[in-house]
């Protein structure tokens, strides 16, 4: 898709991969409606319809916003784990369906889902986010099968470690060996490009792609390699 002339919807566009994104998308010719949570607190019931309904149409969503949880699901907060399934699931679903028959009635447009690489293979005391974001990655599988000939996609952007705030944020630092974190300009570019080139699913960095193939064809094989970078 023709990016240059397009208006954009980037949510969590405040800093880390939306701020970034919402940067090469501007370099790239569009205009870039930025949101994050003082805008629009996604967590809230009916704030993704407001949102949509206040910025009308777009050609290209980029679902960017998330939050984090860390822990073990016996001691999880559940208030806190339902805030991770409405922002990271239930807000980009919410946001597609509100400005999708715009998308649909030009023949144009492209939503991408930021998502997750624990999302594909799943990764202990991450449970809660881990869900949302598989979900998420379904979700954009289905939609894409959903969408096709109408002129509009969906594509799916799977970030490992990207240096943000997300880590702090969420109360627990990151301490593995590999991936090494990566700028969010490097998860910005791969987005501007999934949007040109209609990229169905694009993991980032691109070799991890590999493990995600592994994870499952052998899972039990990737679940002793991966113990052994922790």
């Amino acid at each position: 898709m023709r990016i240059d002339g397009s208006v954009c919807l980037v949510t969590g566009a405040a800093s880390g991969i939306g701020r970034a994104t919402a940067a090469a998308l501007e370099d790239a010719g569009a205009l870039v409606v930025a949101v994050d949570r003082p805008e629009a607190d996604l967590a809230r019931p009916s704030e993704a319809a407001r949102l949509a309904a206040d910025v009308g149409d777009v050609d290209v969503l980029v679902n960017n916003a998330g939050v984090g949880l860390y822990g073990r699901v016996a001691e999880l907060d559940v208030d806190e784990a339902r805030r991770v399934l409405a922002v990271d699931l239930e807000a980009p679903i919410e946001l597609t369906r509100a400005l999708l028959p715009g998308m649909l009635a030009r023949g144009r447009g492209h939503i991408v889902n930021v998502g997750s690489i624990v999302g594909l293979v799943g990764r202990p005391n991450e449970a809660v986010y881990a869900a949302a974001k598989a979900g998420l990655a379904v979700f954009t599988e289905s939609l894409r099968s959903e969408l096709r000939g109408t002129g509009v996609n969906a594509s799916l952007v799977v970030p490992a470690v990207v240096e943000t705030s997300f880590f702090a944020e969420r109360g627990a630092p990151y301490g593995r060996r590999r991936p090494r974190p990566l700028p969010p300009e490097h998860v910005a570019a791969t987005i501007v490009d999934a949007i040109r080139r209609d990229r169905a699913c694009v993991v980032v960095p691109r070799w991890l792609g590999v493990a995600v193939r592994l994870h499952g064809a052998a899972p039990a094989a990737f679940r002793a390699l991966a113990d052994r970078f922790d």
